[in-house]
């Protein structure tokens, strides 16, 4: 089966700035595994192409910045390669926690996963647009999950305080840990690898 050429030039570029940036131990050992996983491509899906509203012109300004760092601009440069293919979507569950822009404030993208450009169950490869000052609301999952940071915005997770990553910024959430994040004058712009349990070994 194969995966085409911008697809695979995306997930090229986004294990090397993986692999660069994560500094945690669980997260190296979570990108290894899910670079293994993706030795074996998946369906592509080709009916997808949808923006929402935050996208314009949120998307835009994110993509268009320059971070300094040659793994990073690739990355940014092959997302939007693929950028016009991936369906965004609404988190349509949330509380009181969230913002009150949150909804029209954000949107999701799943690269590769459930419903995503290469859809498949082993793994979850996305990115995630928050427009300035929206809050994403507390929430949890059962995989783990590593964070590659790609704009200012500020996240937390179990009982820290807010903490800024930075651009480049990488860190690891263990599987059930509450975590949120937020964008401040700026948009907000990042991409998480999740790795369900039954995919570890």
């Amino acid at each position: 089966m194969a995966r085409s050429d911008a697809l695979q030039a995306f997930l090229d570029a986004a294990f090397v700035a993986f692999d660069e940036c994560a500094q945690d131990p669980r997260a190296r050992r979570s990108i290894t595994q899910i670079a293994a996983l993706l030795e074996t491509p998946q369906p592509q899906r080709s009916d997808l192409g949808k923006r929402l509203p935050v996208c314009e012109p949120w998307l835009g300004e994110v993509l268009s910045r320059r971070t300094g760092g040659t793994s990073l601009d690739m990355l940014i440069e092959r997302f939007q390669a693929i950028e016009p293919l991936l369906e965004w979507r609404w988190r349509s569950v949330y509380d009181e926690t969230a913002s009150e822009n949150f909804l029209t404030g954000h949107g999701n993208a799943m690269i590769v996963g459930p419903g995503g450009l290469e859809d498949r169950r082993d793994l979850w490869l996305g990115a995630t647009l928050m427009a300035p000052n929206v809050r994403y609301p507390d929430h949890d999952h059962a995989p783990e999950e590593t964070y590659l940071v790609l704009s200012e915005g500020e996240f937390q997770h179990g009982t820290s305080d807010w903490f800024s990553p930075g651009i480049g910024g990488s860190f690891y959430n263990p599987p059930g840990i509450r975590h949120a994040m937020r964008s401040a004058e700026k948009p907000l712009f990042a991409l998480w690898a999740l790795l369900p349990e039954r995919s570890r070994h």
